[in-house]
C-alpha cells in the first residue's frame, strides 16, 4: 500500500511539474522519471535485496545525486539544493553498507529509500512557487545564466 501511495504522490508531482513548472522543475521531473524507470529494468537482472551492497541502486542513486547537484548549480532556484541533499543521503546509506556489512538489511533499506518520500512534495511546492512568481512578476528565470537575470546584461542595456 505504501508503494502505491508513493507512486500516486510522485505521479501528481511529475504531472504538475511537467505541465506547470519552469525549466528546473521539468528537469527534476525528468530525473525522477529516469530513476523510477531504471528500477524495474534493474530488477529484471538483479533481484531486490538489502543483505549486501546494492550496486544497481548505487548507480541509480549516483545518477540522481549527480543530476540534482548539477541542477542546483545551474538553476535560478533554491529548492534544487534541498533536492540534491535528499539525493545524497541514499549515497550515504550505500557507503554505510559498504563499511559495515553487519548492518541489518532493514536499516539499509530504510536509509536508502526513506528520503525519496520528501522529493514529490518538494517538487509540488517548487512548481507552486514558480507559478506564484510568474503571477507576481510576470516572469521567473529558470537558469542562473539567463540573459534576463544576468547583472551584466542589465548593465549593458
Amino acid at each position: 500500500m505504501r508503494v502505491a501511495a508513493f507512486f500516486l504522490l510522485l505521479l501528481v508531482a511529475l504531472g504538475y511539474a511537467a505541465r506547470r513548472g519552469g525549466g528546473p522543475e521539468r528537469v527534476m521531473a525528468g530525473v525522477a522519471i529516469v530513476m523510477v524507470a531504471s528500477d524495474p529494468i534493474l530488477h529484471r537482472f538483479v533481484p531486490l535485496g538489502y543483505a549486501s551492497l546494492d550496486f544497481g541502486h548505487l548507480v541509480i542513486d549516483g545518477f540522481g545525486a549527480t543530476s540534482t547537484l548539477v541542477l542546483a548549480l545551474i538553476a535560478h532556484r533554491f529548492w534544487p539544493m534541498i533536492a540534491a541533499a535528499l539525493h545524497l543521503l541514499p549515497l550515504m546509506a550505500h557507503l554505510s553498507r559498504a563499511s559495515d556489512l553487519s548492518m541489518h538489511p532493514a536499516a539499509y533499506m530504510i536509509m536508502q529509500v526513506a528520503w525519496s518520500w520528501l522529493v514529490p512534495p518538494l517538487l509540488i511546492f517548487a512548481t507552486w512557487r514558480h507559478q506564484q512568481r510568474l503571477q507576481q512578476n510576470g516572469s521567473d528565470p529558470s537558469w542562473r545564466n539567463s540573459s534576463r537575470s544576468s547583472p551584466l546584461s542589465k548593465a549593458s542595456n
